[in-house]
């Protein structure tokens, strides 16, 4: 009923017959409308070359149509590059499934002839295991490097260890004698650079040596960063996500996910971490990953000569991205699911959970931080949450909601402006005045100065017997004797209220640096500046309720639940609330989010409230606007990417959006057997279409298929090398059989092979909800519109050659044209440059 109704309200069916009855996006792949069926030698050599034994083409679109041509029948070997892509296009997700499907078949049919063709199936079976298992492998290990030479390259800032120059400050002073408990990050081996440049280490002018040592380093790391992204790879910049979100829906980006542009990320995102910018290394770690996925899968055909498939193993590497980054593997999984990938099968959601466990298991291995965790800022807590404390959660939870919004704005509009301005012509510029400015401001602020992932740990762990940081110098009787979850509920000493104002002061250094940061022409990841933010803001509202159940616990919220001298409320919780209510808001995550601080605490027992808070920042966010940074910046830059989660709720036709407009030129079209060589040429250089309809003839403008200009461009420079007789009067056709010709023409040319002889195809009536919907799920470049004209009583026997009228075609951008004409924005502006 429901495909009859969409045939009713204008739609082609027997070009897209089977999209009502799929229940998957891979039954969509699979399906949709069209089945090819490619009997060829290698994958490359689709729609090219010449026929030969057993190769044959057939296509069979929807209801009854069924046309079958030979693929190669002009050319005794393939056409290099026909069937692969330019730089900035968008891939075809059927042709790249049929591809995979007949490679499948052949392996197949093949592995009973012997034993070696058996190896070669099992080889093929197993080989996407082996592709995620390198790239999870590779993840961990860089992950690790990062991890290691960050921290040393950050304490580098502060000092240096004389006994062992590789170690970091907390290594240096572990098999120290002299430490004490006050001050158990001092030791006779660390040697601040005060000290080994003026040797002395207290006074106005240690403080003042250490303090233009601190700026030096800051600078000379944040230089040597962005000067080695402008020379080696500039794609190494930025956090990688939007681009990777891009990528994984069918767009190539040639040397994004390249050897340099993984070796330099990996470098410099050391330096621009220890040279501490506000940003982190989360998001470029899943850019890394993705790399190392991308090159590994050079190494299998399978994954190498088909851009689909390529992208199941960048889905995998995404989820080992996010595993590495927080040690949480079921997280990466779920992160690459609800947030980056575009097409996900089930197999893939298997490879992407293994990827994830593997390089999990080799950063525990290489145990980075010294405490046989994943991540630096593990903690656990030992008192349960109570029911009044939802409402200070979901306060956070608005607070995070509000912060997305507002540095999604303020970010964008910087972003828009450095790209507007004369300013974003001098990136070097840029980046030193930034890492001058954070250095200058954060070296007298204690929080601002440290590295922000010991930021974060240190908001995230409660108070106890061995804690010596300010955040916990309460006023209490305790002793070395009690526990951690004994300790009651105690009033804030001096060095809490110290602590509380340092920390607004971080908050607002942290709010206004952030925005300026992410973006520049470093690798900037936002997941630790913005969980940062709301750990800040979680700690300080942590505090304040439980200075208020200390004081009041009389009032009715506190007297059921906080008993005098019980330990009733954790401001560490609180702050792991807020990181996550903050990171939601900017990124408007959920599912995976909840499980990646999940993960972080181990404790099943805070599930509610960081669910509460997640999604009470995702829905204040979105009141502001349903898009998240990730998908702003892909907006800022133009991408070719719909969006799933974008709803098209506008009654608009596909005949108000295709080309030719009104008073616009006619759509540059083919004739099947009128057009020469020189017509050919002429058309391709006078136009910068990537791709032409094929018509029966001017008069009729009956469709017969599609054809690529790069597919074209190859077909003719082949020709001419390796056939005699092709001149520029050669007449071109694109039929079964060449057209009848005087005996003294030229050898014609028949480019038929690279024909798609069923190009899908709406009617002008078909509503443009469903056509977003057709590109969204089906990943499609280009649909054509046809009329449906009356059918001659000789033709109405054969629905093939009825007369869909060709009347214009809509790409991929003019849907993005459009929408962002329905969302008032200009639709220029949003282009690709």
């Amino acid at each position: 009923m429901e495909s009859e109704q969409l045939f009713n309200r204008g739609y082609y069916r027997n070009s897209y017959n089977s999209i009502t009855s799929a229940s998957s996006d891979e039954e969509l792949l699979d399906g949709a409308g069209v089945i090819m069926d490619f009997h060829t030698t290698e994958d490359d050599n689709l729609l090219d070359g010449d026929a030969s034994s057993g190769t044959n083409y057939t296509m069979t679109n929807g209801g009854n149509i069924s046309s079958s041509t030979h693929l190669l029948d002009l050319l005794d070997e393939p056409i290099p590059g026909v069937g692969t892509y330019d730089d900035f296009h968008t891939i075809d997700w059927v042709r790249e499934k049929c591809k995979d499907r007949e490679r499948h078949r052949k392996i197949t049919s093949k592995k009973k002839e012997s034993a070696w063709e058996f190896t070669k199936s099992l080889y093929d079976a197993w080989s996407g295991w082996l592709v995620v298992t390198l790239t999870g492998l590779a993840s961990g290990a860089l992950a690790g490097l990062i991890d290691i030479a960050a921290d040393w390259m950050n304490d580098l800032k502060e000092g240096v260890c004389l006994s062992a120059l590789w170690f970091n400050h907390e290594q240096c002073c572990w098999g120290s004698n002299e430490t004490t408990f006050e001050e158990r990050d001092k030791c006779p081996q660390w040697k601040t650079w005060a000290e080994l440049i003026l040797g002395q280490a207290e006074g106005p002018g240690s403080y003042i040596m250490n303090y233009i040592m601190y700026i030096y380093w800051a600078l000379a790391f944040a230089f040597l960063a962005v000067c080695l992204v402008k020379v080696f790879a500039p794609y190494a910049c930025g956090s990688g996500i939007p681009e990777i979100k891009t990528i994984l829906s069918g767009f190539i980006i040639r040397g994004y996910l390249g050897k340099w542009t993984l070796m330099i990320k990996t470098i410099t995102l050391v330096l621009a971490v220890a040279s501490g910018l506000s940003l982190g290394k989360e998001g470029p770690l899943v850019h890394v990953a993705c790399c190392c996925g991308n090159i590994f899968s050079y190494l299998f055909p399978k994954y190498s000569k088909n851009e689909a498939k390529k992208r199941e193993v960048l889905s995998a590497a995404s989820a080992a991205g996010v595993s590495v980054a927080f040690g949480a593997p079921i997280g990466g999984v779920l992160f690459s699911l609800e947030e980056v990938s575009y097409y996900f099968p089930l197999k893939t959601l298997w490879r992407s959970f293994f990827a994830a466990l593997v390089a999990a298991f080799v950063l525990r291995s290489i145990n980075p931080f010294g405490n046989s965790r994943l991540v630096l800022f593990y903690v656990e807590y030992h008192t349960p949450w109570y029911m009044f404390e939802l409402f200070p959660f979901i306060l956070l939870g608005v607070f995070g909601g509000l912060w997305g919004a507002f540095f999604i704005r303020a970010n964008i509009a910087w972003c828009r402006r450095r790209k507007s301005t004369r300013f974003g012509k001098y990136p070097v510029l840029e980046v030193i005045i930034v890492a001058a400015i954070t250095a200058i401001v954060a070296f007298p602020n204690p929080y601002t100065r440290q590295n922000t992932s010991e930021l974060i740990k240190e908001l995230f762990t409660d108070c106890g017997p061995l804690e010596s940081s300010q955040l916990c110098q309460y006023h209490s009787g305790m002793n070395g004797s009690q526990v951690v979850g004994d300790l009651s509920d105690r009033p804030a000493g001096p060095g809490v209220y110290s602590a509380m104002w340092q920390l607004s002061l971080a908050l607002i250094f942290k709010i206004i640096m952030t925005i300026f940061t992410f973006g520049i022409k470093v690798p900037s990841g936002l997941f630790i500046p913005s969980m940062a933010i709301g750990a800040i803001a979680g700690r300080i509202v942590g505090i304040a309720v439980e200075q208020l159940a200390y004081y009041h616990h009389d009032w009715f919220l506190f007297k059921e639940w906080c008993e005098v001298g019980a330990d009733c409320i954790t401001p560490g919780l609180y702050a792991m609330v807020g990181a996550a209510a903050c990171l939601g808001g900017v990124t408007r995550m959920t599912v995976s989010l909840v499980v990646i601080v999940f993960e972080l605490t181990g404790g099943l027992e805070y599930i509610v409230p960081l669910m509460a808070a997640v999604m009470t920042s995702k829905w204040v966010g979105d009141a502001f606007g349903r898009e998240g940074i990730y998908e702003a910046h892909i907006r800022l830059n133009g991408y070719p990417f719909l969006d799933a989660k974008e709803e098209f709720t506008h009654t608009t036709l596909a005949s108000e959006v295709m080309r030719p407009r009104r008073n616009s030129p006619p759509l540059a079209v083919l004739t099947q057997d009128d057009l020469t060589v020189e017509d050919l040429e002429s058309i391709i250089n006078e136009t910068s279409f990537n791709g032409f309809p094929v018509i029966v003839s001017k008069e009729s403008q009956r469709l017969v298929g599609f054809a690529l200009r790069r597919d074209i461009i190859i077909a003719i420079e082949n020709a001419r090398r390796k056939q005699e007789g092709i001149m520029r009067t050669s007449r071109v056709y694109f039929t079964q059989h060449a057209p009848s010709l005087p005996a003294d023409s030229p050898r014609p040319l028949k480019l038929r092979s690279i024909l798609d002889m069923s190009p899908f195809t709406v009617t002008d009536h078909t509503p443009m909800e469903i056509v977003v919907d057709i590109f969204r799920k089906l990943g499609l470049r280009q649909c054509l519109v046809t009329h449906n004209g009356l059918m001659t009583s000789d033709q109405k026997h054969d629905v093939a050659l009825s007369d869909w009228r060709l009347l214009g075609i809509i790409t991929k951008k003019d849907i993005l044209r459009h929408m962002a004409q329905m969302a008032n924005l200009d639709p220029e502006s949003i282009m690709f440059n």
